[in-house]
C-alpha cells in the first residue's frame, strides 16, 4: 500500500511531531504541580533527558507515547508502509529506553514510566492517582511496561 501523502507532505507532517512538551506530558505535569510536587522538565544533565525529574523524591518520570516507544497496546500497530524501517526504529527505541532506565537506576534514581494510553479519559484519573502515590511512596504502581 502506498502512502496517501506526497513525500513532501509526509515529511512536513513528521517534522511537526514534538518530542517534548507533548499534551500527555503537560497533563502529567499539571496534575503533579496541582498536588504540590515541584520538578524539572527535560533535564539534559541526565541520560535520556527525562520528561520529569523530581529531586526531592529521587524519582524520574518518563511519559512515553505508545506509538514511538511501541507499547504494544491496542492503540498501536506497525505502519503498513515501510514496515522494515518501522520495525528497526521501534526496536532501537525500546533498546534505548531500557539502556537509559538502567543508567538512571545505577545513578540511584527511581524510574517510572507512564504510557500515553494510561492517560486516556477512561482511566486517566486512576493512573495519575497511582503515579502520585508511587512518587510520594504511598503505594506501588501497577507494572505498566
Amino acid at each position: 500500500m502506498t502512502d496517501v501523502h506526497s513525500k513532501k507532505t509526509r515529511s512536513y507532517n513528521m517534522s511537526q511531531i514534538k518530542s517534548k512538551n507533548t499534551k500527555p506530558e503537560e497533563l502529567v505535569r499539571k496534575f503533579l504541580f496541582s498536588k504540590g510536587l515541584r520538578y524539572r522538565k527535560n533535564d539534559k544533565r541526565y541520560p535520556g533527558h527525562p520528561d520529569i525529574v523530581l529531586p526531592k523524591y529521587n524519582t524520574i518520570v518518563f511519559v512515553h507515547g505508545c506509538f514511538w516507544h511501541y507499547h504494544g497496546c491496542e492503540f498501536v500497530s506497525i505502519p503498513s508502509t515501510n514496515t522494515e524501517f518501522w520495525k528497526k526504529k521501534f526496536t532501537k527505541n525500546k533498546e534505548r529506553d531500557v539502556r537509559v532506565q538502567k543508567e538512571l537506576k545505577e545513578m540511584g534514581w527511581r524510574v517510572i514510566v507512564i504510557w500515553e494510553c494510561q492517560l486516556r479519559k477512561d482511566n486517566r484519573e486512576q493512573s495519575l492517582k497511582e503515579l502520585y502515590e508511587k512518587i510520594v511512596g504511598l503505594g506501588e504502581m501497577k507494572d505498566s511496561q
